[in-house]
């Protein structure tokens, strides 16, 4: 797909794989419409971005179903079009479900599930209306394989997985593109932020820069692919985890292990770039 002064509206873009995003697209010349909560971090994201492209902020809750109706307005009226959705925002309380307020966990389904399938609705007369778009959503791993403390999180991105694969079939004869990418672990404040309440096997697995979630991002807007696992051997132990639960109960501990060392070092590299050594 030509960027080119198409426009695309990011939630979660204020950081981390959104802010990756932005900066990429708005460097192949596209319009920018950057959604999250936090205000402040908009502005900092979108005027660092204002000398490459038209960027327009609208700060909200993607959970707020109003608001979701509101963004589409916006973005035509500043815009006159949108041609590109990314569902990257995210929301994760981790821990047993036993052990994680009952708010929490419906808070997860709400961001992580329902906005992305209200806002995929929402997207398609407006692409409809410019011939054709893409939409594409951020899942994770944790979406093709059951993981322990991350029980609803796996849930609602399992649910985004197989809706951004159906809809893909709904869309195909249409000119709109869905597709989903799952990665694994990414360095970023979502995860590197939040080190000791990740599980030890999230490490045992390769970690994505956001740059290259983004990339995968962009490419999903115009290639023939509808889910890209990253990193792709990740994704084929998922897949074969799947099909053969026995195999990833045979596996779990040594990756266990492994992903323990792996946390212990990024948590030391952590420390010593915090006091400066």
């Amino acid at each position: 797909m030509i960027f080119k002064d198409k426009t695309v509206i990011i939630t979660g873009g204020s950081e981390g794989v959104g802010a990756a995003a932005a900066r990429m697209f708005a460097e192949a010349g596209a319009n920018l419409m950057l959604v999250a909560r936090n205000k402040k971090n908009l502005e900092a994201t979108a005027d660092a971005l204002r000398d490459k492209a038209r960027v327009e902020i609208f700060p909200m809750d993607v959970s707020d179903e109003d608001a979701c109706v509101d963004l589409f307005k916006k973005a035509q009226f500043e815009f006159g079009r949108v041609d590109v959705l990314v569902n990257n925002a995210g929301y994760h309380a981790r821990g047993l479900v036993k052990d994680v307020p009952a708010t929490d966990l419906g808070r997860i389904i709400d961001v992580n599930l329902k906005a992305p399938i209200v806002l995929s609705r929402l997207a398609l007369p407006y692409m409809q209306e410019v011939g054709g778009g893409a939409i594409i959503n951020v899942a994770s791993l944790h979406g093709r394989l059951a993981s322990v403390g991350a029980t609803t999180y796996s849930a609602s991105k399992f649910g985004l997985r197989i809706f951004s694969l159906a809809m893909h079939e709904e869309m195909r004869d249409s000119g709109i593109k869905v597709a989903v990418v799952s990665p694994g672990p990414i360095d970023t404040g979502f995860i590197m932020e939040n080190i000791d309440d990740s599980a030890d096997i999230v490490f045992s697995q390769p970690i994505s820069s956001a740059n290259d979630v983004a990339q995968a991002i962009l490419d999903l807007c115009g290639n023939n692919i509808r889910e890209q696992a990253m990193p792709v051997s990740s994704g084929i132990l998922t897949t074969v985890a799947y099909i053969a639960p026995w195999i990833s109960k045979l596996l779990r501990p040594m990756l266990e292990k492994k992903g323990a060392r792996v946390k212990a070092r990024l948590k030391a590299d952590r420390k010593a770039a915090a006091s400066g050594e």
